[in-house]
This record gives structure tokens, C-alpha cells and sequence, in this order.
């Protein structure tokens, strides 16, 4: 199977900007307020569209309907493409909220999944902020405490993000994406947000959004506390292609980032692989069907897809990550 491309769906929203067309070459329109854009996407009514070759014209669920193990591999078992693929770009600091997992998500709603996530930060303003975990101290009771008094923003945990930080966060960790940040995310396919604090925020007519403290408290995991941006685990090829970091494995996905100024190989093993370019230009297959991916673009590699060329355009170095599909049954 080809190597799949495909329109992006665009999301508004009060704390968008126009980052994702600046930066990540989306196409945007006149609006300021572009908050997320949804690469790889296989949940409800929001499907993207191959956008070339053999298979354009096609949603994700209908590849997944007429082709599964193609994509996904021999043994997949599931009828829903389980991981989604965004940029998002935060003018302003997101509401402070936890996701449901797999169980929980199932319990609310049975055609929902859990929502572990992951987070690469692609530019971060000076004083800029994330919100990821509970202070160490803080209880159970402590934080229902703090939400009685509105006092929630002092139990959460801070980091100030540099370019480059990975942050992993499971299903039930209490999170907000600060003001100033732009970042690429992997997560389940799932939209089920339990929101616990928007910052007093209210709308024109002085109304606020709803928050789902009832769920949002049966979701947390109060023994996860802080968390911290990954400690990359590094690989320099003795070839002299470039570098790896092994950044997170976890049941449903697994994150690798290269840099390199030569070319890298993906072999085919029968798993499903997604390429996120972060910084620089690179081309795939350069002798065949060639793929230019700059800053922002993203690419299916199907398990079923031949082996995989990637190659730094004129050898300038370039930036991006493997996203492979794992499956939570077998591991």
C-alpha cells in the first residue's frame, strides 16, 4: 500500500491564532483564531481525506473499512484508525482538564476511547507555561478543597517549555496547555474532555463553559503527580546519518525522534508508522512517487508499505519524528 497523505481539518477556537498557517504552511483563511489542526483523523464525523494517489477522495474510516490490515497490519483487530495526529497553537492558556481511560471513556460513552496523549513542543514563547500533574503534596481531598475556594491553578504543576520538550501524559492526569506554545500531539482517537478550571473565563454575554468536575474527579489519578518533559534517550548512528531519540513507549504508541542531514531508511516490518516533520525539509522516496514534507507535514507509512526512503533536502538538517502504532493487546 502507498504512503498516504491528507487534508488537514482545521479547528477554531479563543485561544487560536494563525500559527498553524505561519509556521506549519496549513491553509488557513483571514480568521485570527486557528487553534488546532487535525492531520490523521478517524473519530465520528471528523475524517481527513486522502488528498492524492491511488486512494484520494477516500476517509481514513473507509481505508480502515476496505483495507485494515494494510494499514494497520496482519493481526489488527480494530475497525477505527486508533491514534489522531494534531498541531495546535495556543494564544491563550487552554482550560485545566483530565481525559477519561479506555474503561472510563467506555462507561460515559460505549463508541468513545480513552485519551492518553503526548506533546512535542515546536516553539514556546519567553515566560510561556505547561501544566502537567499535581503538585506532590496534593491529596484527593486537598484539590477538592482547592476547587470549592477556586484556588486550582496553585495545585497543578508548572513547567516553563523549551522547543524540543516532550511531555507524555497518560489518561488521568490533570493538564493545561499554557499561553504562547505550539506544539504537535499524538494522542488516542478520542474527544472526550472532562473540564475542571477555564480560568474564570466567560463568553460576550458574561456566560461561562460548562465544567464536569463529577466526572473529572472520577478520572484524575491523584497518585500521578508531576510531570516533567521526557529524558530522551539518545542513539547516534555510527554511520554517520545522524541521531535518535527514543522518547516514549507506551501501550499505544511509541515516539522516536530523528535529525539528520543524510537519509534514513524505515524498513517494512508489518507496522504502521506515522512521519511528523518538525524542522527542515526532507523528501521521501526521492526515486520513487517522491513526498516533500516540510515543517508541519505529516505522512502515513501503511504496515504494508515497501521499504521507506527519507532524505534531507540538500543535505540541510532536518527534524522529525517515527510515530509507530502499537497495539495495547500485545503488549
Amino acid at each position: 500500500m502507498e504512503l498516504l497523505q491528507f487534508q488537514p481539518i482545521l479547528k477554531t477556537a479563543r485561544w487560536g491564532g494563525r500559527l498553524l498557517g505561519e509556521r506549519l504552511q496549513k491553509p488557513i483563511g483571514p480568521r485570527s483564531d486557528y487553534a488546532e489542526s487535525w492531520e490523521i483523523c478517524d473519530h465520528g464525523e471528523d475524517q481527513t481525506v486522502v488528498s492524492s494517489g491511488r486512494y484520494a477522495g477516500l476517509t481514513l474510516k473507509e481505508l480502515m473499512q476496505k483495507y485494515p490490515a494494510e494499514l494497520l497490519g496482519d493481526s489488527c483487530r480494530s475497525n477505527q484508525f486508533p491514534l489522531l495526529i494534531k498541531f495546535l497553537d495556543c494564544q491563550e492558556t487552554l482550560s485545566v482538564q483530565v481525559h477519561p481511560n479506555d474503561e472510563q471513556a467506555r462507561g460515559y460513552c460505549p463508541d468513545e476511547n480513552g485519551k492518553t496523549e503526548a506533546w512535542i513542543v515546536l516553539d514556546a514563547r519567553p515566560g510561556s507555561k505547561i501544566y502537567a500533574g499535581l503538585k506532590p503534596e496534593v491529596t484527593r481531598e486537598q484539590f477538592l478543597q482547592a476547587i470549592e475556594i477556586g484556588n486550582v491553578a496553585d495545585c497543578l504543576h508548572t513547567v516553563t517549555p523549551r522547543v524540543g520538550d516532550c511531555f507524555f501524559v497518560p489518561a488521568g492526569t490533570i493538564h493545561a496547555l499554557g499561553q504562547g506554545v505550539l506544539v504537535a500531539e499524538v494522542q488516542q482517537s478520542s474527544d472526550m474532555t472532562f473540564r475542571i478550571h477555564d480560568w474564570n473565563w466567560v463568553d460576550a454575554n458574561g456566560v461561562p463553559r460548562q465544567l464536569h468536575l463529577k466526572e473529572a474527579i472520577e478520572c484524575i489519578d491523584f497518585e500521578r503527580g508531576p510531570v516533567d518533559p521526557v529524558v530522551p534517550t539518545p542513539e547516534t548512528n555510527p554511520n554517520g546519518w545522524g541521531a535518535r531519540d527514543y522518547l516514549i513507549t507506551a501501550d499505544q504508541f511509541q515516539i522516536d525522534r530523528y535529525r539528520t542531514r543524510g537519509h534514513v531508511v524505515i524498513e517494512q516490518d508489518n507496522r504502521c508508522r506515522i512521519l511528523i516533520t518538525l524542522h527542515g525539509s526532507m523528501i521521501i522516496n526521492p526515486t520513487d512517487r517522491e513526498i516533500l514534507c516540510q515543517s508541519g507535514s505529516t505522512v502515513l507509512v501503511p504496515a504494508s508499505a515497501p521499504p521507506t526512503t527519507i532524505a534531507a533536502k540538500n543535505g540541510q538538517l532536518v527534524e522529525f519524528l517515527i510515530v509507530t502504532v502499537r497495539d495495547p493487546a500485545k503488549n
